[in-house]
């Protein structure tokens, strides 16, 4: 996967905020199938992009949500938490082995 730019896409509505949130949700999309492919540069790749644009969107600054930032930030949070429990669940499931094996 090509790393994407550190600058935020500008967006047709919701500004900055609303385009970073946007671009999370595509970043997160792509490190669950890569999780699901089991294919580190994939994941190392998103790692770096979560990264971007968590400083991307941390330049922007506190802003109040409206209702369309909310439900994207909401959506990010959700699909964060799904690829944290199968990262765990992946990490266990080779300890579990690596335990077998002694």
């Amino acid at each position: 996967a090509e790393p994407m730019a550190h600058a935020l896409t500008p967006s047709a509505s919701g500004g900055p905020l609303a385009a970073g949130l946007r671009q999370m949700i595509a970043v997160l999309q792509r490190e669950r199938q890569a999780l699901a492919a089991l294919d580190a540069d994939d994941l190392i790749g998103a790692a770096r992009e979560k990264n971007a644009l968590c400083d991307a969107l941390a330049e922007i600054g506190p802003h109040v949500l409206d209702s369309e930032t909310r439900s994207l930030a909401e959506t990010v949070r959700q699909l964060n938490e799904v690829n944290r429990r199968v990262r765990n669940l992946l990490a266990a499931n080779v300890a579990a082995r690596i335990e077998a094996l002694g």
